[in-house]
């Protein structure tokens, strides 16, 4: 399911920024608006402030969900897979397959992604236990994919976590990668699918790198699970 709404900019794939991308993203969730059942989860730690308004205009709760991009050895941009909370993995096999990723070369990255997921993990919920997605229809935000392999890893263990419905929903993403993300979660929303695509980034007048302060302070304002 993808969808185009709001201003002109947005129909373009253009966003003023990721809260702004939040509001246009609500307009296609209105269906699981004020769902008891229903909880909104950012991906950290861009997807957090598209996820809090998102998660406000539907009057829904939020939670923060960590995943990790593996990056390939000296060229950290371009990934390999990605690592959710669960240390479920999921790889592109294609890449590690073209740069010849060695069993060892790929061990380091996951280790080295576990011990910074785990540090996200205490520094945005501390004591507070994670959302229960048991039954539950888990909304997942992010800003916007590419490849969707950082995704794919985040529906994989909302759906080991036992999640009953999984709807991923993101402003910005390639058309094929929406198709391809249909095969794994319930439902997609996309709100802009432009072509040719490019870098996420480029679909955002203002794009630059959400904090870890920032990640608390949504979470600490959102409605709680």
């Amino acid at each position: 399911m993808t969808g185009i709404a709001g201003s002109e900019d947005q129909m373009r794939g253009r966003f003023h920024d990721r809260r702004d991308a939040g509001r246009a993203l609500a307009t296609l969730l209105d269906g699981y608006r004020g769902r008891d059942d229903a909880v909104v989860l950012g991906v950290a730690r861009g997807g957090v402030p598209v996820a809090f308004e998102a998660a406000e205009a539907l009057s829904l709760p939020l939670d923060v969900l960590i995943v990790r991009k593996l990056g390939v050895p000296g060229h950290d941009e371009l990934a390999f897979g990605a690592l959710a909370a669960d240390e479920r993995v999921v790889l592109d096999d294609g890449i590690v397959r073209q740069l010849r990723l060695t069993t060892e070369q790929i061990e380091r990255v996951i280790e080295s992604e576990t011990a910074e997921l785990r540090r996200r993990e205490q520094a945005y919920r501390g004591d507070r236990a994670p959302a229960e997605l048991t039954g539950a229809t888990a909304i997942i935000v992010d800003d916007g994919l590419a490849t969707g392999s950082t995704m794919r890893a985040a529906v994989r263990s909302v759906r080991t976590a036992g999640a009953r419905e999984i709807v991923v929903a993101v402003p910005v993403a390639p058309a094929s990668t929406c198709r391809v993300l249909e095969t794994e979660a319930d439902a997609v929303v996309c709100a802009a699918t432009p072509e040719p695509f490019g870098a996420v980034g480029s679909f955002y007048w203002d794009f630059r790198q959400t904090g870890d302060d920032e990640v608390r302070a949504d979470l600490t304002r959102a409605r709680q699970p």
